[in-house]
């Protein structure tokens, strides 16, 4: 086996072009070896699927899916957390069909995100679980892109009849694996368009850097629909031929301490999540459940998707130190869907970095450490690293207005370039331009990816300071403020159109939705206050799943907006802070 691994792990980026030959070596090497083990209850019940089982339903379902539709096409992909989503995602690939995945409406959830998803992928058929199909027909009157979708449940596909299964399809390294979709800054999301060369350089990145062997374990909870759950706990324990045991976010969400025991009882070696994860998992844990714990199996915790913070890394260590957890397991790392995942990460062996820097040259994008011991905890900002630049990707620190390389000690916007770079957003040319073909202005170099971000380096070590397009990370999900701000002002009349800004604020420890809205000058006098917050509240968690920290209703045309009309979020950031807006009425949670 450890030949085989070795075999695998080192020379298939040359003998494996795509995630399908890889999928098919795997089944015809160790056909009988447990692939994923799926955690139904999120504790003791499990399914669990061999290569042999992947390859041979993955092909059931590729055959199913061209007697409906042509390789090359879009096929959306509706599933819950498990093992079925995993069946089809690969039944897209063995097909050439370009797989979307997306999250499955709940009954009664507004659809319109997964309508935009519709129209803009151009997708021509749905794949799906019976008990989800059953909800979506409910549906189909009332959303028109739904109709004009072929749908089917893949559960239901039978894989008896082996003589009859589809050849797999001729793809290569640049075929479009699928799209991975992302709230765009107008409301639209967009598709980043990612290669199954993209996801093998990646996989190959995090192997690397993770330093992967052949007795690496992984257990995971995040979405699979999701980039960091399906190219970090479910391709990159296939890239290395190891098992993988998941549960859902639900079970996870419902009861964290699932998360830790599914570690502990499976030894497991390899898992993570974002920060807010640990956080809970702190909160939630109790002395009783910890004391069954036994975490000492676990050598990389990874913690990506949003800022992660110097306290958690402490808090969590502190609460579990008890249950065998060591400080030196944290890994936090720093990605996006635009280079597939994957963009940084620190040594395996070593502890988290963390730099001390003052908090108003910080503002300034200066940095500046922190030397005198007296200052104020409020005076400092503990940015924690996110690790260096892996095989031949590099990263840069730009200026976003000059578009030259910032010097040692500036923050600027985090640019990015390696195979790992996805090749652009789905029918975009414009945005690609924008995002994907960036160049540096004195020296031409590139083409970088921009990322929006903003970090620093220091020997090589990325600190990501903030975000240059007010992207709110909330529990690991990105929320464009755009999208936000156009649900708030849909939600009453009493709301002033184009006069309202979403912010995040970071508030004891945990990152918190504000928002502030001017208010329509004839209903200054004559508004219910509870009841345009609560509409503005229930649109916010009907539309994005939020919850609302503090909402602020403001005194028509006070507020900060740029002499071309736009808002300025920042001001308004600085002026919830100070308390300098010109407030008519407020809540806070």
């Amino acid at each position: 086996m450890k030949q085989l691994y070795e075999k695998f792990s080192i020379e298939h980026r040359l003998k494996c072009n795509t995630l399908v030959d890889l999928l098919s070596s795997l089944a015809s090497h160790q056909p009988n070896k447990i692939a994923y083990t799926f955690l139904e209850d999120g504790e003791a019940k499990e399914i669990s699927l061999t290569y042999q089982e992947l390859d041979r339903q993955a092909r059931a379902i590729a055959t199913q899916i061209l007697s409906v539709t042509t390789s090359g096409s879009t096929a959306l992909l509706l599933y819950p957390s498990g093992l079925e989503f995993i069946t089809a995602f690969f039944g897209c690939l063995y097909a050439g069909v370009i797989a979307v995945p997306a999250y499955p409406p709940r009954r009664n959830q507004n659809m319109s995100r997964l309508e935009a998803i519709i129209t803009d992928s151009q997708a021509t058929v749905a794949l799906t679980t019976k008990d989800i199909l059953v909800n979506i027909k409910s549906r189909l009157a009332e959303n028109s892109e739904l109709v004009k979708l072929e749908w089917l449940a893949t559960d239901t596909i039978a894989v008896e009849a082996t003589d009859n299964l589809v050849d797999i399809a001729p793809i290569s390294g640049n075929t479009i694996a699928f799209l991975q979709y992302t709230s765009g800054s107008t409301g639209t999301p967009k598709g980043v368009i990612v290669s199954h060369r993209n996801l093998l350089y990646n996989e190959e990145m995090v192997r690397v850097a993770y330093q992967h062997t052949e007795k690496t374990i992984f257990v995971g909870w995040l979405p699979l629909f999701h980039d960091m759950g399906l190219i970090g706990n479910v391709l990159q324990p296939l890239y290395l031929g190891i098992p993988c045991i998941l549960i859902s976010p639900v079970a996870f969400l419902q009861k964290p301490f699932r998360w830790l025991q599914a570690i502990s009882r499976y030894r497991a070696t390899t898992s993570g999540g974002p920060n807010f994860a640990y956080d809970l998992c702190v909160r939630k844990i109790t002395p009783e459940q910890k004391a069954t714990l036994d975490l000492s199996s676990w050598e990389l915790a990874f913690s990506g998707a949003e800022p992660v913070r110097a306290e958690t890394l402490e808090n969590f260590t502190n609460s579990f130190a008890s249950c065998g957890f060591r400080r030196e397991v944290f890994y936090p790392c720093y990605g996006m869907a635009e280079a597939t995942l994957f963009v940084s990460g620190g040594l395996k062996t070593a502890a988290p970095l963390v730099c001390s820097v003052e908090s108003n040259s910080l503002e300034q994008n200066q940095i500046v450490a922190v030397s005198d011991s007296n200052i104020s905890q409020k005076e400092v900002k503990n940015i924690v690293g996110c690790g260096r630049a892996w095989l031949n990707e590099q990263i840069i620190i730009v200026d976003p207005e000059s578009l030259t390389q910032c010097p040692a000690g500036k923050v600027g916007e985090i640019w990015v370039s390696g195979t790992n770079v996805a090749l652009g957003y789905w029918h975009r040319p414009v945005e690609t331009q924008e995002t994907f073909n960036a160049y540096i202005a004195d020296t031409n170099k590139g083409p970088f990816l921009r990322t929006g971000d903003l970090g620093f380096c220091i020997d090589g070590e990325l600190f990501v300071t903030g975000r240059l397009k007010d992207v709110i990370i909330i529990r690991g999900r990105n929320h464009y403020p755009q999208d936000i701000e156009l649900t708030v002002e849909r939600s009453h009349p009493a709301l002033r159109l184009n006069s309202g800004a979403a912010f995040s604020l970071d508030i004891n420890g945990k990152e918190e939705l504000v928002i502030v809205q001017e208010v329509e000058r004839t209903y200054l006098r004559s508004m219910n206050i509870d009841e345009v917050v609560g509409n503005i509240r229930q649109a916010i968690t009907r539309q994005h799943d939020l919850q609302v920290y503090a909402i602020l209703l403001l005194k028509t045309a006070s507020i900060p907006k740029t002499s071309s009309g736009k808002i300025q979020r920042r001001a308004c950031r600085s002026g919830f802070a100070a308390g300098t807006l010109n407030v008519v009425g407020s809540w806070t949670r």
